[in-house]
């Protein structure tokens, strides 16, 4: 996919992170959107097939090509080909977040909420850490993480109806645990709010995440069921608005 392609995708399917990404100069604006298109084809491969050996070598491709990527290779697929243009050798880097994804192969349910805290962390962490990366922010690895782990959960619980029919979810139906992780999730937001002036403004692209995630927590603590991360079409503009002008990213 080219740049222009991989860009109308992310506004598409991701309309919030889009507009905050257009706030990065255009090099890192570039940066964000191939590393945020890479996280969405990583995120697929492991449900392309039921069988787990297979979704396996999916997901392995995926980590040799970058690492490949890092020996100097020439990438021998597409949708590498704008990673490298706009990463280069350091896409290398990236294969973490290949390597958080062979633990969706499995299909192995979530056992307590030490385990799906670890995962949160795996994956939209790794993926906070990298974009903060790609617009030359130093990391401040406790303000960034807590809000990746904080919207992370959100999402998670919110999808928890269609991980739990692929067993992505949780091993046992437990309303105490959904209270429990978005008791996690609040505490995280919470935690990056007060830390946000760690941070400089540059790191906001990175940082926002739109808005809805603290009222839907609050549900799920409460009520100990899924709840949709949801904002009204005027929040959301707002919310951006605000972050053009303010560079507020937190809730």
């Amino acid at each position: 996919m080219s740049l222009a392609e991989i860009a109308e995708s992310l506004r598409e399917t991701e309309p919030d992170r889009f507009g905050a990404s257009l706030l990065a100069p255009q090099p890192a604006r570039e940066k964000l959107w191939t590393l945020f298109a890479l996280s969405h084809d990583l995120a697929r491969a492991p449900l392309q097939s039921n069988e787990p050996l297979i979704a396996m070598m999916r997901v392995r491709w995926w980590i040799d090509q970058l690492e490949a990527i890092g020996r100097g290779n020439e990438p021998g697929n597409e949708p590498l080909e704008s990673l490298v243009a706009t990463w280069g050798r350091d896409a290398a880097a990236l294969v973490d977040l290949a390597e958080a994804r062979q633990r969706d192969c499995e299909r192995e349910p979530f056992g307590d909420a030490g385990e799906v805290e670890a995962y949160i962390r795996a994956t939209a962490g790794a993926l906070m850490r990298h974009a903060l990366v790609a617009l030359g922010v130093p990391d401040r690895r406790d303000v960034a993480q807590d809000q990746a782990l904080g919207c992370g959960l959100a999402q998670w619980l919110a999808a928890l109806p269609e991980l739990d029919a692929l067993r992505l979810g949780l091993a046992r139906p437990d309303p105490a645990l959904i209270s429990e992780l978005a008791r996690r999730g609040l505490a995280a937001l919470e935690r990056a709010r007060a830390g946000r002036r760690e941070l400089p403004r540059t790191a906001a692209p990175a940082l926002f995440r739109g808005m809805g995630h603290v009222a839907a927590l609050k549900a799920m603590a409460a009520e100990g069921k899924p709840v949709a991360v949801t904002a009204s079409e005027f929040s959301r503009r707002f919310a951006l608005g605000r972050l053009a002008l303010t560079g507020r990213w937190w809730e």
